[in-house]
């Protein structure tokens, strides 16, 4: 069921709202679905192997990521079989990413983390939990932030956590959805709080293409978007 949220409202600084005029969140949402199409979840990879993928794509690129996360499988086999691995054949196995050396040993840490507290390497039991508390358990994990909580939430699971990267960062600031002095980490929660908890996943998929094809850094195509009238930044960066 649907929550109650999604009010024609936009934050404008960690935990507070205004109705100045400019376009509403989920106006900015229709007009993107419009656009883009329906957006549908479609699960990638189980809790443990997105969480293992999202630290291997950490600043690297999704192609190198995924090469790194295939190599890592085929060398190992298995979570277990990782688990129970010298950082060195992890990091040798991951190289193609980048910082290996740095990746290998978080990616030990946290499988150990795992079955230590849970007995095995399966997260399918947070999908059972509130999301605040599931949020709070993946964050209690060594090198896990709320971005990557997020992701593996949103992408295995199909929860409502709304994972905030450069682009949805980026878009939701210029548009006034977050304020000037709102964190990226203080956004995941905020923007999951303005949209209907049905709507979130389709509301990253939107904002981050949007950013990526649209609202860009740089020269952003202004004259193309579809939010350009209710932009408070609109032909102005």
């Amino acid at each position: 069921m649907p929550s109650s949220r999604g009010n024609p409202v936009a934050v404008t600084s960690a935990g507070s709202f205004h109705n100045k005029r400019q376009m509403p969140l989920l106006e900015a949402y229709h007009l993107l679905q419009r656009e883009q199409g329906v957006a549908e979840w479609i699960p990638r990879y189980n809790g443990v192997s997105e969480l293992l993928f999202t630290i291997l794509s950490q600043h690297t690129s999704d192609l190198n990521a995924l090469r790194s996360f295939e190599s890592l499988r085929n060398s190992l086999g298995t979570w277990e079989q990782v688990v129970q691995a010298n950082p060195k054949i992890i990091a040798d196995a991951i190289w193609m990413g980048g910082l290996s050396n740095v990746k290998a040993p978080r990616i030990k840490a946290v499988l150990q983390e795992i079955q230590e507290q849970r007995g095995n390497l399966d997260l399918s039991f947070l999908k059972g939990m509130p999301l605040p508390e599931a949020k709070a358990w993946l964050r209690n994990l060594p090198g896990v932030g709320p971005k990557t909580a997020a992701i593996v939430l949103c992408f295995a699971m199909g929860m409502p956590a709304m994972p905030v990267d450069t682009h949805i960062y980026r878009v939701s600031k210029r548009l006034g959805f977050i304020g000037p002095k709102t964190t990226a980490d203080q956004a995941h929660d905020l923007l999951e709080a303005a949209i209907d908890s049905d709507k979130v996943f389709a509301f990253h998929v939107y904002l981050i293409t949007h950013g990526r094809q649209v609202c860009k850094a740089r020269r952003p195509l202004c004259h193309e978007c579809v939010l350009n009238k209710g932009c408070p930044s609109a032909f102005q960066v």
